[in-house]
Parts: structure tokens; sequence; C-alpha cells
């Protein structure tokens, strides 16, 4: 044995031995000492309704120790804490069209990928923007889009993907117009059918600028009236004719409400005040969980997608940071998932969603296969009966018949403005 190998045998073999209880007495009750610090961390998160469900917050807490505050505001006001009150949250749950936005302004940090447990699964439309190799990318701000950065400390948005994510994608979904089948007695294929006389004084929009702008360049093209360069990113030659349309058919009477939120839209439904209009898929489940009629009805134009994600206060860091990383990883493992799904989103992973769901819910949410039993909410309450099939069919289905997603603007100011000018006629 020469010289360099007996001290390299002796530094491996006799160091180990040798420095074995110090090792135990320091490396060992690490993670030990993290585990019980992680219970006394308090995650405040601001975000959407859609996101702020007690139930998961209260699975995390049992499950991981994590105690996470949710504070649910509109789309808007989100936005609005996220950026100018970034003292008041760890993790802010915002959508991917607010991302463009939010990031810039430098209040959240980049995302590690290496920590993230179950990176490889996340659904293929959040990194490349395509659901299949051969998919098209639909308009508008697509979540791959703005979806990564350069490093650590970037608040450019990345071409491609990297590994720093600026958001890990939690709920999304494909929407379209929600009808009471009863109430209506013909069929309703297109976009355009939410202008038609008949529904008069018995239509409503979403109140969300970003949000109705899009539907409303889905019905203006679905009706010939316009055709956009991209329905996205609007000119401003684009939001004039668009919001002149919209300010006409309003003085004309056809909208009976602009809604704000998930349960405006419900009680102008349950209420049988409004027949057709923009709606959330859960938003019809849950007037169906009430026993009304209700349909969220395929359109021949495609579905105007959305999704949210979470991201993590740039100031966040040590056990804090840490228990956000877990949090996060809870959240992709599968409980949080199918929960989601039940309640008609979709989750950013779905394989280990699968794995929470029984043959039949999976079946029925997401491959578009009738109900063998009835389909219930995550609480419990009968949705559907045995037979019935998920409006719009498979998860492929829907989300592969994308036309546009949520955007934020090149214009967005002056959009916002003229949407305002609509809203106030």
């Amino acid at each position: 044995m020469t010289m360099s190998n007996a001290r390299a045998g002796w530094t491996r073999r006799n160091f180990l031995k040798t420095s074995g209880t110090a090792l135990a007495a320091t490396a060992l009750p690490a993670p030990m000492v993290w585990a019980q610090n992680i219970k006394d961390v308090v995650l405040r998160t601001t975000s959407t309704g859609t996101a702020a469900a007690n139930a998961v917050a209260a699975k995390a807490k049992e499950d991981i120790g994590v105690t996470i505050q949710f504070t649910a505001l509109d789309t808007d006001s989100v936005n609005n804490r996220v950026v100018t009150q970034p003292d008041s949250y760890e993790i802010a749950d915002i959508e991917y069209f607010s991302c463009r936005k939010v990031f810039p302004t430098g209040v959240l940090q980049p995302m590690d990928t290496k920590r993230i447990k179950y990176y490889d699964e996340i659904v293929p439309l959040f990194k490349t923007g395509k659901l299949t190799p051969d998919s098209q990318i639909a308009q508008g701000t697509a979540p791959h889009t703005v979806g990564f950065v350069e490093g650590p400390d970037s608040t450019t948005f990345a071409d491609s993907e990297t590994e720093w994510m600026t958001l890990i994608p939690t709920t999304y979904n494909a929407d379209t117009l929600g009808i009471r089948t009863d109430m209506i007695d013909r069929e309703i294929t297109s976009w355009a059918d939410i202008m038609d006389p008949e529904f008069k004084g018995r239509a409503a929009l979403v109140n969300i600028p970003s949000i109705g702008i899009m539907d409303a360049a889905m019905i203006l093209e679905a009706q010939g009236v316009l055709t956009y360069g991209d329905k996205g990113n609007m000119t401003r030659d684009e939001i004039d004719q668009t919001v002149e349309f919209l300010i006409k058919a309003k003085r004309d009477g056809q909208f009976r409400a602009l809604w704000k939120s998930f349960d405006e839209s419900v009680n102008l439904m349950t209420s049988g005040e409004v027949v057709i209009q923009s709606m959330w898929s859960p938003a019809v489940a849950a007037v169906r969980s009430q026993g009304i009629p209700c349909v969220y009805q395929p359109l021949k134009e495609g579905y105007r997608a959305w999704g949210g994600g979470m991201g993590l206060a740039r100031g966040l860091d040590g056990l804090q940071k840490d228990a956000a990383y877990e949090y996060i990883n809870w959240y992709l493992s599968g409980w949080a998932g199918a929960y989601l799904n039940r309640e008609g989103y979709y989750s950013g992973v779905l394989s280990t969603a699968k794995q929470y769901m029984t043959e039949n819910e999976w079946g029925f949410w997401m491959e578009g296969k009738p109900a063998t039993a009835p389909i219930v909410s995550p609480e419990g309450v009968k949705m559907e009966d045995v037979g019935a099939v998920r409006d719009g069919g498979s998860f492929e289905e829907r989300m592969g018949n994308v036309a546009c997603w949520n955007s934020t603007m090149d214009e967005d100011r002056y959009m916002v403005m003229k949407w305002n000018e609509f809203v106030a006629a």
C-alpha cells in the first residue's frame, strides 16, 4: 500500500469511525429540529377564491404541520395586494395572465425547479404551451410564456424552459358559457348565441377586464363582426371596436348583469334572472348541486382558458422558505389535486391526483366517461347521477380545444380604461 493510499484509507474509514458520534450529535438531529419547527410556521397566502379552500389548508396542517392562512380576493385586488403590500403574504397564488403585471415588479422570487419534487410530472401546457407535441399553442398569455426566468434574481421572462419558475401551477380550466337548459328551448353551439335577441335582459358577462374582454372577443369573432390578429393582445383599434360593440349591446338591454365573483354568477343563474352567461365550471356545478338544470356548454369556436399558480414572496427565506417548498410539494403530491379535480378544476400534476380518486371519479372528471356511481363534491354533496357525462368531455377534449388564454395585453392600461367606460355606460 502506498502512503497516499494508506492516508486515503485512514481518512475514509477512520474519520467516519471516529467522527460518528460528532456527526450523530450535529447532523442527524437537524431534520428532527426542522420537522418540529415547521409546525410553528404560518404561511399567509393571498389568492382568488378559486385557490382558497379551507379543506386544503386543514389537510396541509394535518399532513405536514404548516399553517396556511388564506386571504381570498377578486383577481384585480389580488394583483394590487401582491404588488403594493409585499410584506402581507408569503405565498401569492395568482393567475398566469397577471404574472405579466406582477413578476416584473420584483415582489416575487423565482423558484428552483430542483426543489420541486414532481416537476417532471407537471402538465406540459405549463412548460411548452402544448398539451401534446402536435398541439397548437393558443392565443393570449399562455402560461409557459410567463412561466420561466433565466436565473434566481431575474424578473425577465425566458423564451423557453429553464430551472427557474415564476409560478408553480395549482388550478386551471377551459371556460365557456353556462346556460339554464330548462329555460332555453334551442341548442346553443356558439359564443355568438349570447347576443341572440331571445336572451335580451337575461344574459351576463364577467366584469374582470382582462377576462371579460376575452369573452367579448370570442363573441365578436363568432359573430363575424371582427377578426383579431391576437385576441389576447389587441391593438387599440381592436379594443375600441370591441368596447363600442359592448356598449351598444348594454344600452340595448342585452345584459342583465356584469358579475365579479363566483357567488354572483351562481346567484344569477339559480334565481333565473340570467339564462346564459360567462361562467366558471365549478359555478355551474354549484348551480346543479341545488337541483337546477345548468350546463357548461361546449362551443364550436373553442374555450377560453385560464390558469393559476403559487409564487413566493421575494423576502421569503430560511425556515419559512423551506416550509413553502414543503407545502408546494405536498400540494402537488395528490390529495389537493384530487380535491380540485372534484370541484371541476384541473390540477397541475394529474398523475398524483389520480391516486386519490376512485376509478369512477377519474373516469367522469378526466376521461369523459359516464358516471358508474353518483358523483359527489369534495364536501359529499351529490352533483351528478349515474350515467352523467361531464360537459365538454375529457381533459384532452377540453384543454386540447383552447382558442385563447386569459391575457395581459401590451395595451392593458388602455384596455382597462375602455372596459370601465363600458361598465359605466
